[in-house]
């Protein structure tokens, strides 16, 4: 009996997400077709000339607008930002330094070192719990 391997395949959009970077900027065949696992591969591991420049230049689908601003994606809403941007405005943004973006990064970093107490509390809890087992 052989078995045959399925190959996986996935969404357009799937990888592009995968990949970091937005859908629409992609080559119309990235776009209307599917993509495997291993071309999904490939594309990471050596990606062509159009998602290097996509990576680098943009346009940057939300998440990645966010993190290159440090804020969260609905911090990015909060401040008016409902579109893909690109490096450059990115890097604009940073200069000019708008109020909602001060406010939204103040947020995320409150929010981190939240992420970090509570996660070093469960540590604290965790290693009483074996020394008293142990």
């Amino acid at each position: 009996m052989t078995s045959h391997q399925n190959t996986q395949t996935m969404k357009p959009a799937t990888a592009a997400k995968k990949l970091g970077v937005y859908l629409e900027a992609t080559p119309a065949e990235f776009q209307e077709g599917v993509v495997t696992r291993a071309e999904l591969n490939t594309l990471q591991a050596d990606p062509p000339e159009w998602l290097r420049d996509l990576r680098r230049d943009g346009p940057h689908p939300r998440p990645v607008v966010a993190a290159k601003l440090g804020v969260s994606i609905a911090g990015l809403h909060r401040g008016g930002v409902t579109e893909p941007l690109t490096t450059e405005q990115i890097e604009a943004l940073k200069q000019e330094r708008p109020e909602w973006l001060e406010r939204e990064q103040a947020v995320q970093a409150d929010v981190r070192k939240e992420a970090a107490r509570v996660k070093k509390l469960h540590a604290e809890r965790a290693e009483r719990e074996r020394a008293e087992r142990g």
